[in-house]
């Protein structure tokens, strides 16, 4: 198992762990633990794209790298966050070559 604290393998039977004395509470591997960035960057790219971006970013690396859960989850978000943000600079670029056009 791995220890909830620092993420190191440790024996199945330990109480405490022998890298950083932290007591163990039954045991919780990474990929078992929660990837709350990956929710959060999820929903943050309805509302707030480019924090929505960031925060599935992060969530897709973590997934990626420690096995964390929801990783399609954050794949998502990316997509919906750069769609949102390129959406916006097309409407922006719409709007000044209007103002531009009726001057």
């Amino acid at each position: 198992m791995f220890c909830g604290n620092c993420g190191r393998e440790i024996d199945d039977k330990a109480v405490i762990c022998p890298h950083c004395g932290v007591a163990v509470r039954g045991g919780s591997t990474p990929a078992t633990q929660g990837n709350t960035i990956a929710i959060v960057g999820f929903v943050l790219s309805f509302f707030i794209a480019l924090a929505g971006l960031i925060c599935s970013i992060i969530g897709y690396k973590k997934s990626k790298n420690e096995g964390a859960p929801y990783g399609g989850l954050a794949l998502a978000g990316i997509i919906i966050s750069a769609i949102s943000i390129g959406l916006v600079i097309l409407i922006y670029i719409i709007v000044i070559a209007a103002a531009s056009a009726a001057l």
